[in-house]
């Protein structure tokens, strides 16, 4: 039986799908470039075949792609190095048509649509980045789609807001936690009062495996959408509340940024993408839940306070 494989599996959003694949009993493949990051996150599951691949080398991804039913790409690049998405994407999508993979599911970013032109936006908005990063999104985006229209395998996207989650260090909210458990000062990007979009990590899961099982979903792209808006101020009273304290914050601008991202290059690439703190992206996931039905969305307050609370339990 042709198996689900997570390729650049590690990361928290893997762990999220991996789970959900856990809970319903089914056998997967976690593939990666290290064994020793992967068997420290997958190894007390038996259910979890683990296989490192060299994305570089052609017959690696042949190999890593063998007796695959369905390739879920979370494959990451550097913030300093985006144009290896639409690269590592193209390769890996030769290797899996050649292993006979009939089908791929890409995790993506609101960074192909560039500004929004109007709040919420849906599937139908139009794809039209002004960054490199959204642009090579894009061509990430595209080479999947073309190979999809093309017939010689079937892909789908589904495109995530900002996220956050127990543990979830990548998240730009994880300061705050951090602060709020451990009694310290939160540094936070600003401005901090817009009406923001967050996904809750371990509500992603479900949705990827349901998606992936769904014939409707291939040749195009949907939203998953968080559980409403909330701003960074909320978010941060909220978590400074649950340890009885007021927030405690420094706001870097994005004047800080680039002054910081003259010595710091991953910083200097952060403010290139500052404009979804300014002008967040508010996605509409209706298309999504009129296919799949409704989906579980933990409520802020809940995933605030799990968050917190899995900071002191790591102290």
């Amino acid at each position: 039986m042709r198996k689900t494989a997570l390729f650049g599996a590690a990361g928290a959003i893997g762990r999220s799908i991996t789970v959900a694949l856990t809970s319903q009993g089914r056998d997967y493949r976690v593939v990666g470039r290290s064994e020793v990051v992967l068997r420290s996150a997958f190894g007390a599951d038996h259910r979890a075949e683990i296989v490192t691949w060299n994305p570089d080398d052609p017959a690696s991804i042949r190999a890593a792609a063998q007796d695959v039913g369905t390739l879920i790409y979370l494959v990451g690049a550097d913030y300093t190095k985006f144009e290896l998405h639409p690269i590592l994407m193209r390769k890996t999508l030769d290797g899996a048509i050649a292993a006979g993979v009939p089908r791929v599911v890409l995790i993506g970013t609101v960074y192909p649509y560039g500004r929004a032109v109007a709040n919420p936006v849906r599937e139908d908005h139009p794809r039209n980045p002004h960054t490199f990063k959204g642009r090579m999104r894009k061509q990430q985006e595209d080479a999947l789609l073309e190979a999809d229209a093309a017939g010689k395998i079937r892909g789908t996207i589904l495109r995530l807001p900002d996220f956050y989650g127990p543990g979830v260090d990548k998240s730009f909210l994880q300061s705050i936690f951090v602060a709020a458990a451990n009694g310290g000062r939160a540094l936070v990007i600003g401005p901090i009062d817009k009406p923001h979009q967050f996904i809750y990590v371990p509500d992603v899961g479900p949705v990827v495996i349901a998606l992936a099982n769904e014939p409707r979903a291939y040749g195009r792209w949907w939203h998953l959408a968080g559980a409403g808006t909330i701003t960074v101020r909320q978010v941060a009273e909220e978590a400074f509340a649950l340890v009885g304290r007021k927030p405690k914050m420094t706001v870097a601008s994005k004047t800080t940024l680039r002054l910081i991202g003259l010595f710091n290059p991953f910083i200097r690439e952060v403010a290139e993408m500052h404009y979804l703190v300014t002008d967040p992206t508010i996605l509409d996931d209706s298309a999504l839940l009129r296919v799949l039905g409704d989906v579980k969305k933990t409520p802020y307050g809940e995933g605030i306070r799990q968050c917190v609370e899995a900071v002191k339990k790591a102290a």
